[in-house]
């Protein structure tokens, strides 16, 4: 099967990232801030300054790390038809995007601060569009309680969606994390129920360059010892958390994604694990992360050949508009590299909905990327190449200098094989402009007028509002 894909390395290329990463890891080490998660380091071989909080890791630790590593990993769902596997095949999964802190409201087009109702509006959003394969914690719930968010975020996102959720805050502690375990055991019908069929993931971030936080890395450690997958996303900003250069950014992002994979295997040989990156140079008038740099489809790329190199699933392109407004404030190459970036191999990209880099979301927004989505990732249709799609017979019978247009074949296989834009959704698609704003804001009210997500039993939400509420 023939799937277009955005390449960047050659093999040499791919070689030297990782030796290079190794060298990184072994020479430099990767500083971790939880006392417990040295130890173990330790203990599993690694050399450990305790006093310096820096752990140095050899080659023979990533690779036995990378060998125990599952190679597929199954993403469990509420509603068993929205459950998804890992790698893909031909387009990516595509996500919200996650934790903005402000919305533009639906009807009043007001800008304020998102509490918990929108989170539960967003999820509800998300449910119901068919390009979203997987639901983000979209936006922050600024009323609940900020050192429990992670927990109020995934049993709010639960109650409102059927989907696989990913979980963007980090844990206050290793005990919030064991809640969170908690409250998707509840759901999924009891632990080993959810091993074997995560209804969420959690997403990871390393601080670049180099470090590991001590509430994230203790959390992931029993994400891991859990068999929740694990996504080690490196926020690896050119210029300002790793080397300006692209190759050096990508060092930064592979060596953060080997460390990572290493405490994970070492907490829990077999976790799943997703190799990721959300890294780009950062605008150097603003010191703001560029989404759309046309660095950024590049050093996706790369971080996914990395990832194919190892072998495991990744998150590493993007996909949503990123303007500060709603609508499609960008020019052509400015989409170029959302488009590009979503090819870059990721089996997810993130961020519908998203604007003014990820910092707020708009409901109108999840539609406007939705719809483009559906279109845009029918670059990454699967097509065959062998006999039967060859045709020689075909090409034999037809004859010299004759036309296919009245043959049998071409009409069993035109839908099949020639791509058809949606003509409807044309005027969707016009550069800088908000001329689609009005149709977007008006389908995603009528969404949330008429979608309506099955809750949960009531017995199950009494322990599970019983467990937030104790934590």
């Amino acid at each position: 099967m023939a799937v277009a894909r955005v390449r960047f390395l050659n093999k040499e290329e791919e070689e030297f990232v990782h030796a290079t990463s190794l060298k990184w890891l072994e020479r430099i080490g990767v500083m971790v801030k939880s006392q417990k998660v040295l130890a173990m380091l330790e203990q599993a071989g690694a050399s450990v300054d305790h006093d310096k909080g820096v752990a140095k890791i050899s080659e023979s630790m990533v690779k036995d790390a990378v060998a125990k590593a599952p190679k597929k990993i199954h993403l469990g769902a509420r509603d068993p038809k929205n459950e998804k596997v890992i790698p893909v095949e031909t387009w990516p999964l595509m996500t919200t995007t996650g934790l903005a802190v402000y919305t533009y409201d639906i009807d009043t087009g007001e800008r304020r601060p998102t509490v918990t109702k929108d989170l539960a509006n967003f999820s509800r959003m998300a449910d119901a569009m068919d390009a979203v394969d997987i639901v983000w914690t979209t936006v922050t719930a600024g009323d609940a309680p900020q050192d429990a968010l992670a927990l109020h975020s995934l049993w709010t996102t639960l109650r409102n969606c059927t989907k696989h959720i990913h979980v963007i805050p980090t844990p206050k502690d290793a005990e919030e994390a064991r809640r969170l375990v908690d409250i998707g055991a509840l759901v999924a019908g009891g632990p080993e129920q959810l091993r074997k069929r995560p209804l969420f993931s959690v997403i990871s971030c390393p601080i670049a360059p180099l470090e590991f936080e001590k509430a994230s890395i203790e959390g992931q450690v029993e994400y891991s010892k859990a068999g929740i997958p694990v996504v080690c996303m490196s926020m690896s900003l050119s210029g300002m958390s790793s080397p300006v250069t692209a190759c050096g950014t990508l060092v930064n992002i592979n060596a953060e994604n080997l460390a990572s994979l290493v405490i994970s295997q070492t907490a829990a040989p077999g976790a799943p694990f997703v190799y990721s990156s959300e890294s780009a140079p950062i605008d150097m008038t603003t010191g703001v992360m560029d989404y759309s740099s046309h660095n950024l489809p590049m050093i996706a790329s790369g971080a996914s050949q990395m990832a194919k190199r190892y072998g495991l699933p990744s998150q590493t392109g993007n996909w949503g508009i990123e303007t500060k407004v709603p609508g499609i404030q960008a020019c052509f190459t400015e989409l170029l590299t959302t488009v590009l970036a979503s090819m870059s191999g990721s089996d997810m990209v993130a961020g519908a909905g998203s604007c003014d880099a990820a910092k707020g979301a708009a409901l109108e927004q999840v539609v406007i990327d939705s719809y483009l989505w559906m279109d845009c990732r029918k670059y990454m249709t699967r097509f065959e190449m062998n006999d039967t799609a060859a045709a020689t017979d075909v090409v034999e019978a037809v004859g010299h200098g004759n036309t296919f247009l009245r043959n049998m074949h071409t009409v069993r296989n035109f839908k099949k094989d020639i791509i058809f834009r949606d003509q409807e959704k044309k005027g969707w698609q016009a550069t800088l402009s908000t001329a689609m704003v009005p149709e977007a804001k008006a389908i995603a009210k009528r969404i949330l007028a008429e979608h309506m997500v099955p809750d949960l039993d009531p017995e199950v939400i009494k322990k599970g509002d019983a467990i937030v509420a104790a934590h």
